[in-house]
């Protein structure tokens, strides 16, 4: 028989009961026993709805109340010395690790957040060196799995296996030069052998090891470690099912055929093609394949025909015993549940498959596969046969202005008018800035009456008038604030903004939007994506009203502030029937008629925000180039259309850039900024190295916590960073945006920075 398995499950509840829980407990209102018990209902009603759907494979200990990476950190003792002997809870220490604490005479940096793969999930990385001292302090899994046990329900643990840990770590700061965190593989293997052999004694059949970096090119180098790890714990361990997910296999195929494993699980989503290498791989062993075949990163529904096509090859080559149906990944990346959904039309709500429904389609598909008799999983073949035609119906309607439009574009809408040394020179006698000019990402803090005030508009509390009349009062206070601090560039600080991607989403033709489809982006931090569902084209302007009001406020230049193509396309849920490319390319006309707007009504400085565009590298090497170039080339069809008087912005999250300089150089943006100050000067040495020839703002503090930096803090960093950086091309300012922030410390840390940049124009 065919088998059905779900790889992990969205940990945020179905109605944010984390989010509110954690964030209780962090304000102190909330205890431990309240968030233990918050935690353990979300886990309770996971498990039970995963069970009602008939998901044979259900997981246990996927979830968590900030990150599984750091979950593991935490539970193998690998907890920097800088949060020891601070007199914290095991649990205050967890949470400092992943967003930094500042009271009662603590203070301490968070550690440092990279992109998972190329999702728009942060985890927390872990620091590694010679000196960590590995030890299993409590077993997650085990408790997770006993505690399902106790509700009747038998489930299949979930590890992040010990090779993708110490890839996906770094070298703490006390590592020698070119230390590998890799090279403690021997040191951690007792603690996964410990781990697994608990397991097993508690009569755990089999268990999920993640091991995601297979998918990646550098995994073809640590075959001989997979060789000796995995016989190590295949002896003390229950039946291994190693996971792999978001890219394929490739040559490494072959070495892990050889692994003492029992199962092997592959992304069919996306990447279909490496079905039949992989089956020629494992057919000569006695290797269970688990498909995936159903989206763990998307919201659209399964089509059956597709995945019973890949199904019906494996089980005519393995057997039906040898074949499991999956989710391609965790449903961590999708959103809970379409029965939360009221306001989407029936057409569009039959489109669509959140984190429950998937779960059922992969119960579907195994039933199928088993060649079930059930008149209800007949049924449910049929109605997805019929919904999957009605949506490729509605997909084969397009906008022909927005088609002809993009095949009209030229050469020349891609460059500026001049390069950037002479741009350079008119921005200077046009905005007359200082050195070390200051400015912020965009966003200042979204408080609670601005919340209230929006969601009091959504339900007709308010009227539209008394809404505009609050945004400016806001825009108003902001401004006011800049002045008094002294800051160089003004924002307007974006109060009108639900999100940066959601907001242009709203004024875009081509989009839907959920009431409730929540995804976790880090710890508390959840993002609700649209959905890109037909071509994309603007009917007006989206910003100008705001910027320009917020400029006729002061004689500061203010920067308008824009989502670029690439991350409205990434931190959105796309289309699957066409590229990514003529997505990306419709999204960069219709900003380009909006910078142009912009400048026409007098800003003359316009960031294009493209935080996610390392993020949407695609796994493999050989997939690069093509991605870079249309990626590179969206993002400069939507800058390239001002003159050199108007200085163009750019923001990046924090990413390894090495692998992508030339593209960013190529992106001519004239101010880039970028998330650093967590990066321990890795991403400036590697701008170092290229030679980056355009003005660059490194984020001086970190904004994903809510600690305050020291003027002298700071200052030391402008220090280090001008060893590197010439003065005459730094900006000033944060990582990110202070949208969730309090403006206690954002008063108190902007002050301090413009602080540090009045000494740096003095004495550097």
């Amino acid at each position: 028989m065919v088998l059905s398995s779900v790889l992990g499950f969205p940990r945020i509840g179905a109605n944010r009961e984390i989010k509110k829980a954690v964030e209780a407990y962090w304000g102190g209102k909330a205890t431990v026993e309240d968030l233990t018990k918050a935690a353990a209902d979300v886990r309770k009603a996971s498990l039970t709805n995963l069970k009602q759907r008939n998901v044979d494979l259900i997981p246990s200990g996927d979830f968590s109340l900030y990150d599984h990476v750091l979950d593991h950190s935490a539970a193998f003792n690998v907890i920097p010395k800088r949060y020891t002997g601070l007199d914290l809870s095991p649990l205050d220490v967890y949470f400092a690790m992943g967003r930094g604490r500042q009271a009662a005479g603590v203070d301490v940096p968070a550690c440092e957040m990279k992109k998972w793969f190329d999702s728009n999930y942060h985890y927390v990385v872990p620091e590694l060196s010679e000196q960590t001292d590995f030890k299993l302090l409590y077993n997650k899994a085990l408790q997770e799995y006993n505690e399902a046990k106790g509700l009747g329900i038998s489930t299949r643990p979930v590890v992040l296996g010990p090779i993708s840990y110490l890839v996906l770590g770094k070298a703490a700061k006390e590592a020698p030069v070119n230390f590998q965190p890799v090279s403690l593989l021997p040191k951690l293997l007792p603690v996964y052998k410990q781990l697994l052999s608990e397991l097993k004694a508690a009569g755990v059949d089999s268990v999920q090891v993640d091991e995601p970096v297979l998918v990646l090119d550098d995994a073809a180098k640590l075959d001989k470690q997979y060789a000796s790890a995995f016989a190590e714990l295949a002896s003390v361990s229950p039946r291994i099912v190693l996971t792999t997910y978001f890219a394929r296999l490739d040559s490494n195929i072959n070495f892990i055929a050889k692994l003492p494993i029992a199962g092997l699980h592959i992304d069919l989503v996306r990447a279909p093609g490496q079905l039949d290498d992989v089956l020629a791989a494992i057919k000569p062993t006695s290797i269970v394949l688990s498909l995936g075949v159903v989206s763990g990163r998307n919201i659209w529904k399964c089509d059956f025909a597709t995945a019973l096509k890949h199904g019906q090859k494996a089980v005519a080559t393995l057997g039906e015993n040898r074949v499991i149906v999956a989710t391609s990944s965790s449903l961590l990346h999708t959103p809970v549940t379409l029965a939360s959904e009221k306001k989407l039309t029936p057409e569009q709500k039959d489109w669509f498959s959140f984190a429950l429904e998937k779960a059922s389609e992969v119960a579907t598909i195994a039933a199928l596969l088993s060649g079930s008799q059930d008149s209800r999983i007949a049924v449910a073949y049929e109605a997805n046969i019929a919904s999957i035609a009605k949506r490729r119906e509605f997909e084969h309607t397009s906008d022909d202005a927005v088609r002809r439009r993009v095949a009209s574009v030229t050469s020349d809408m891609y460059h500026r008018k001049s390069p950037f040394a002479i741009r350079k020179e008119a921005q200077a006698k046009h905005l007359n800035l200082p050195r070390f000019p200051t400015t912020t990402i965009g966003s200042f803090p979204q408080t609670k009456e601005i919340r209230s005030a929006r969601a009091k508009l959504g339900k007709n509390e308010i009227t539209e008038a008394e809404y505009e009349d609050f945004i400016k009062k806001e825009i108003q206070a902001v401004v006011h604030f800049q002045e008094k601090i002294g800051l160089d560039i003004f924002v307007h600080g974006e109060p009108e903004r639900n999100d940066m991607v959601q907001y242009f989403g709203e004024q875009l033709n081509g989009f839907v939007f959920t009431q409730n489809a929540w995804v976790q982006s880090y710890g508390s931090r959840y993002v609700r994506p649209p959905i890109i569902v037909s071509d994309v084209s603007r009917s007006a302007p989206m910003t100008v009203r705001w910027s320009s009001y917020a400029q006729s406020l002061t004689k500061k230049p203010m920067k308008g502030m824009l989502t670029g193509p690439v991350t409205l396309l990434n931190w959105s849920f796309p289309r699957d029937d066409v590229s990514r490319k003529l997505q990306s390319q419709q999204l960069a006309l219709a900003l380009r008629d909006e910078v142009v707007d912009l400048e026409k009504a007098g800003i003359s400085v316009i960031q294009v925000d493209e935080p996610a565009i390392r993020e949407g590298l695609p796994l493999r090497r050989a997939d690069w180039n093509e991605y870079l170039e249309w990626a590179v080339d969206t993002f400069k069809l939507a800058t390239a259309g001002v003159t050199d008087a108007t200085q163009t912005h750019s923001h990046f999250c924090y990413s390894d850039f090495g692998d992508i300089f030339t593209s960013i150089q190529r992106l001519d943006a004239d101010v880039i900024s970028i998330e650093f100050s967590k990066s321990d000067m890795k991403l400036l040495h590697t701008f170092q190295q290229f030679g980056y020839s355009n003005q660059i703002g490194p984020g001086v503090y970190d904004i994903h916590s809510p600690r305050v930096p020291s003027e002298e803090e700071i200052k030391e960093r402008l220090k280090t960073t001008l060893t590197i950086i010439p003065a005459d091309l730094m900006f000033v300012n944060p990582d990110c945006g202070l949208k969730t922030r309090g403006w206690k410390e954002t008063d108190a840390s902007l002050t301090n920075m413009v602080a540090a940049a009045r000494w740096a124009r003095q004495n550097a």
